[in-house]
């Protein structure tokens, strides 16, 4: 299996988005970069049809006119991984949940830190968006990008919500 890859710069800054024929595979912040390239291999540095929609989409997202991803995606990890993942895409843009209550959406309300690690290694940011879990408290915990990023984009979220409703 080929995977298609670009590296382009949003106003979060440069983002490395994965793709193969059929499925986005993984969309990371420059720091994760390479842990995504050991992930899959037959890397090409080539767009696809994937990358470009993917592309679009965020760039509408950070332009406040996307609320939703419509996206194929594939996932790589195990079962409870996957669990894990599939539950952020039930968070709604603008909202937060924390990582207990992410862990009681799977079904395992006492595996938060398990829940955490998974999130940890979400290899689809943003779209699959592990930025809108915090801690119990309401503090900002956690993210694979830096705390700064997942600041950027509960802020971004926020505006928009806000922004929409006004």
């Amino acid at each position: 299996m080929t995977i298609y890859y670009q590296k382009i710069t949003f106003p979060i800054g440069p983002i490395f988005i994965a793709a193969d024929d059929t499925y986005l595979r993984a969309i990371t912040f420059d720091r994760n970069e390479e842990k995504i390239r050991n992930t899959f291999s037959g890397f090409k540095q080539e767009s696809n049809e994937i990358i470009l929609q993917t592309h679009k989409q965020l760039q509408e997202y950070f332009a406040g006119k996307r609320t939703a991803f419509d996206l194929p995606i594939a996932f790589s990890g195990t079962e409870f991984q996957q669990q894990t993942w599939r539950a952020l895409l039930t968070i709604p843009y603008g909202e937060t949940r924390s990582y207990s209550e992410q862990a009681q959406v799977i079904g395992k309300p006492k595996a938060v830190r398990a829940v955490g690690s998974a999130n940890g290694l979400n290899p689809i940011g943003i779209v699959v968006p592990c930025h809108r879990v915090i801690g119990k408290s309401g503090n900002l915990a956690g993210y694979a990008g830096g705390l700064d990023k997942k600041k950027f984009l509960l802020d971004l979220e926020k505006r928009n919500v806000h922004e929409t409703r006004a």
